[in-house]
């Protein structure tokens, strides 16, 4: 039986990427119980591999009392309606496997989850569980995550709203956010014009969301010059990529 400690409930917290998988094991109060551990993400991916991937992680881990996963895509009520790269052979930007997108539409991944692992489990969006670990918990928030393409999430008075894939929508011509602020473009122009990128995208979706706050996460808002920031304005805040770990402890009050 899984056991907790005076400060709450242990959390299992697993942040599923394109390039990478983490976790860790964090406290109520979001305190890590052991460093947080990474393996690349395995390529191809059917579902029961991510699942194995998972209980690997823990298993070198203190023992949770819960999971919280978040992944890329459509995810509904624990459910896979979409994921983007984890449907391709070989990872981001590579074909597209038929089967993977058969085996991943649909797959109740939290009941898959919750079963092997033998506790609770809740997977949402991986900005989606970003946000909960950042928001105030007022107003309109926005959450924009940067790093193999661009993920979003939304949140009305610390709830979060129906997902949108935003990433997957077109930004130029028929270019979509995705490749127009991902990892690819980023290598390619260089961190100064990709960031003039990000400030465009940014001001373009403000009078969408007219937000409260907007927060720039994932791997690459570092990146993001801060003459770019400077013009931006206060209402938009670079928060760091630990804050997807911490957002798995959070998610379970914020998200319920």
């Amino acid at each position: 039986m899984a056991q907790s400690t005076g400060h709450g409930p242990l959390t299992l917290s697993v942040d599923c990427g394109g390039g990478g998988i983490k976790a860790s094991v964090l406290d109520a109060a979001g305190t890590a119980h052991a460093p947080a551990v990474r393996v690349p993400t395995p390529y191809p991916l059917p579902p029961e591999l991510l699942v194995d991937t998972v209980v690997a992680l823990r298993d070198g881990l203190p023992r949770p009392d819960r999971v919280t996963v978040g992944m890329p895509g459509m995810i509904r009520h624990g459910v896979v309606i979409h994921t983007p790269h984890y449907i391709t052979r070989s990872g981001p930007r590579s074909r597209i496997d038929p089967a993977l997108r058969l085996a991943w539409s649909g797959f109740d991944v939290q009941a898959a989850l919750s079963t092997r692992l033998g506790i609770p489990a809740r997977v949402l969006n991986d900005a989606e569980v970003h946000g909960a670990g950042v928001i105030a918990g007022s107003g309109l928030e926005l959450v924009l995550t940067l790093g193999t393409g661009l993920g979003s999430a939304h949140f009305d008075g610390g709830r979060v709203a129906p997902h949108l894939e935003l990433s997957h929508a077109p930004v130029r011509r028929s270019t979509t956010y995705d490749e127009y602020v991902g990892e690819v473009e980023r290598r390619r122009l260089g961190d100064g014009l990709w960031s003039r990128r990000i400030g465009r995208v940014v001001e373009g979706l403000r009078p969408v969301f007219l937000w409260d706050r907007l927060y720039l996460g994932g791997g690459n808002s570092r990146r993001v010059s801060q003459v770019v920031l400077d013009r931006l304005g206060d209402d938009v805040v670079v928060v760091p990529n630990s804050a997807a770990l911490v957002g798995g402890v959070r998610a379970w009050d914020l998200l319920s």
